[in-house]
């Protein structure tokens, strides 16, 4: 069953693309990129700094925050692809994340794979949080609209934004990783406790 909530081109996939490079620019970020990458990997989003990727990179500190703006925004270009591979997932891929489920099967499936990858990749989704200018742009913006959208189509009835923001707090990275250390959840407990709220928000 199709539910109509997305057609292609009605949602952004992710932060826009970097405008046309030159070629020797084009290298240089894809070599700070590199380096924040494998540091990352070895220490862990938490341990690396930006003298640290500059550094690595055989690069002036001034180079890398003029390339991306602050740490946060480099933690969002880092995040970049995995994000839109998990966008074009819940937005054309398919059942139960893509359109041919009904919505309500959409909501449940899309907390639970998020529910996920948050966990996957939450020192970098914490890093990136940082910057009040990347926290609601981008992929973020996508998700918002996408659980607003399903809410809707799923004849879910009240204030939708108050509704949206309800479930996406229980998708936070904060959130997510306090529940799992000390709260006693598990990925699964947490995915049940989404779908829970998720079933009542719609009348389910």
């Amino acid at each position: 069953m199709v539910s109509g909530v997305e057609r292609p081109g009605e949602l952004p996939v992710s932060a826009p693309e970097p405008p046309h490079e030159r070629g020797d620019a084009a290298r240089n970020r894809a070599l700070l990129l590199q380096a924040a990458r494998e540091l990352v990997g070895k220490r862990g989003a938490d341990a690396v700094t930006m003298d640290d990727i500059a550094a690595e990179a055989g690069v002036g500190k001034g180079t890398l925050f003029r390339r991306f703006g602050s740490r946060a925004g480099l933690m969002m270009v880092l995040l970049d692809e995995d994000e839109r591979n998990s966008q074009q997932a819940f937005l054309f891929g398919p059942a139960p994340l893509g359109p041919d489920a009904p919505p309500l099967d959409r909501l449940v499936a899309f907390g639970r794979e998020r529910m996920c990858f948050v966990h996957t990749h939450h020192a970098l989704l914490s890093a990136a949080k940082g910057d009040a200018l990347t926290r609601h742009a981008g992929a973020a913006a996508v998700q918002r609209t996408h659980v607003r959208v399903l809410l809707g189509a799923a004849n879910t009835t009240g204030d939708l934004d108050v509704q949206t923001d309800a479930l996406l707090a229980l998708l936070d990275v904060d959130y997510v990783e306090h529940q799992l250390d000390y709260g006693g959840h598990t990925l699964e407990s947490l995915g049940e406790a989404w779908e829970s709220l998720a079933r009542k928000l719609c009348g389910r």
